[in-house]
């Protein structure tokens, strides 16, 4: 089926467009021209075509510019080089602003058939790909409410229960059985933990998190997340310290989700530390970035272990009351911010997680 099919030919030279609608005569497709780039690029936009062939050189805006420019206005058309000036170089950075495929000056009809029926066939299957995405993506929300809705709600509701039982609203306990419905709440705790941290990870959207990019200060975050684990760490004779410049740039980036981040590293900083020990928040600005640094003087990580500690469920305790996703749910954010974090550490002697963040672009 050819019928529905657009093709755009921008090209400069009056006889190359004339041959390539020529070519295309014997078959359905609706073919328009252009005899430079800014016509041709407002012609996308009016006709929006399935396959855009486009010559290199042309007056005005090049063809390496209008090239990008496709790509902007819609990633699934297909764009072919058209061009008489063929070098591997052009070759190359044609095909890095998103051309399919290079077809060099002069070409014969067939050659040019060919690399259409090619074109076209790549466009097809690059929407059958994004629609098929797009129904995963789809289901994957549906998944995650159904999770969020079929699991959590009913345990919640045992959590209440054995919180009732346990006391002693609905009678007298005796010990061993406070004893194990104790643990059994251990468990549901356990279980719905999990279920937060997975739901977290699951809704960490990348491109959505690009979206909403904003100048953020660094010392407001840490300020916030204080305040909420401040209780939680006087319960373990922790000292919380921050060490901010008030002069610190600012930083680029989502506050919500940089937020929650830096929360599950102050929260490891406190569940790991010794009885009257200390986490210090730092940060500087470094080489045109903002560097901030978590550390404590912990039970810390053995060496062998640090390379799989950002990995999901992966525990450095088998034991330990963890769900293993606080650090993957940290390194899914800060890949989303294009930032680069690291750790060092020592057992018995703390650890230290260092973040590298992009300064505000009105910073700069």
């Amino acid at each position: 089926m050819t019928e529905n099919i657009k093709i755009l030919i921008i090209d400069d030279d009056e006889s190359m467009r004339d041959a390539c609608v020529q070519t295309y005569a014997k078959n359905s497709y609706v073919v328009d021209v252009a005899s430079d780039g800014v016509t041709g690029l407002q012609k996308i936009e009016d006709i929006k075509p399935d396959l855009v062939l486009v010559d290199l050189k042309m007056p005005g805006i090049s063809g390496m510019a209008v090239l990008e420019e496709i790509k902007r206005i819609d990633p699934e058309i297909v764009t072919v080089v058209i061009t008489g000036y063929a070098t591997i170089d052009s070759a190359i950075e044609s095909i890095k602003k998103g051309a399919y495929d290079f077809l060099t000056k002069p070409f014969t009809p067939g050659e040019l058939r060919l690399i259409t029926k090619r074109a076209l066939e790549k466009r097809r299957l690059t929407i059958e790909s994004n629609r098929l995405r797009k129904e995963k993506e789809k289901m994957r929300e549906r998944f995650i409410s159904m999770v969020s809705h079929q699991l959590r709600t009913p345990l919640v509701a045992v959590q209440q229960y054995f919180e009732v039982i346990l006391g002693g609203m609905a009678g007298e306990v005796t010990d061993e059985q406070r004893e194990m419905l104790e643990r059994s709440k251990i468990r549901i705790d356990q279980l719905i933990y999990l279920i937060k941290d997975w739901l977290n990870l699951s809704k960490i959207d990348a491109n959505m998190i690009v979206k909403k990019l904003a100048s953020i200060n660094i010392t407001s975050i840490f300020t916030n997340i204080f305040n909420l684990m401040q209780t939680i760490a006087k319960e373990k004779n922790i000292t919380l310290k921050m060490d901010i410049p008030e002069d610190l740039p600012e930083i680029s980036g989502d506050k919500g989700t940089l937020e929650q981040a830096f929360l599950n590293l102050v929260d490891n900083g406190i569940r790991y530390g010794k009885d009257g020990g200390k986490l210090i928040v730092s940060a500087k600005e470094k080489n045109g970035y903002i560097e901030v640094s978590i550390s404590d003087n912990g039970i810390g990580i053995p060496e062998d272990k640090l390379p799989f500690i950002f990995e999901q469920f992966y525990q450095v305790e088998p034991k330990s009351d963890s769900t293993g996703l606080g650090l993957s749910i940290v390194k899914r954010i800060m890949d989303a911010h294009s930032a680069t974090i690291k750790v060092t550490s020592k057992p018995e002697r703390g650890s230290t997680f260092t973040v590298l963040l992009t300064k505000s672009e009105e910073e700069k």
